[in-house]
């Protein structure tokens, strides 16, 4: 296996594409207009931020997919769902269930919570899915 393949679910890559089924089940739910953390492989909607361009320093508004990198920088996608919602955006955010974190209590909780049942499988850039190591939670800021 590739360096990209091998790392996409181990703790030195933050890259977690989203598993389609579930994003067409919450898309029928909440018909989502942006995906705010995307990058051209994995985007879930027509109007998508990368990293190049940084979603983090974009506005966000109408109704808003986030699957945001996994990592340390998961508490300022977290602060920028919350930060949208209170400004008018939808945001919903699929994250890891990392509910002894202070990400988790600073600004999942001010959200709808729905723990997931079972782990995803995840995208990855080679076509493959892989199974998550962590349990997945999507949290709503609506």
């Amino acid at each position: 296996m590739s360096k990209i393949t091998t790392g996409l679910l181990s703790s030195l890559s933050a890259d977690w594409g989203t598993p389609q089924v579930l994003f067409n089940e919450l898309n029928v739910e909440f018909d989502f207009t942006l995906d705010v953390c995307a990058s051209d492989w994995n985007h879930k909607c027509d109007r998508f931020f990368t990293e190049e361009v940084d979603g983090l320093s974009q506005v966000w508004d109408g109704v808003c997919w986030m699957n945001p990198p996994y990592g340390r920088e998961i508490k300022f996608w977290m602060a920028k769902a919350v930060e949208s919602w209170k400004a008018g955006a939808t945001v919903v955010c699929l994250v890891p269930a990392r509910t002894d974190t202070a990400w988790w209590h600073d600004y999942a909780m001010q959200g709808d919570i729905r723990f997931l049942r079972r782990r995803l499988k995840f995208e990855a850039v080679d076509g493959l899915r892989r199974e998550a190591p962590f349990p997945s939670a999507v949290i709503v800021f609506n």
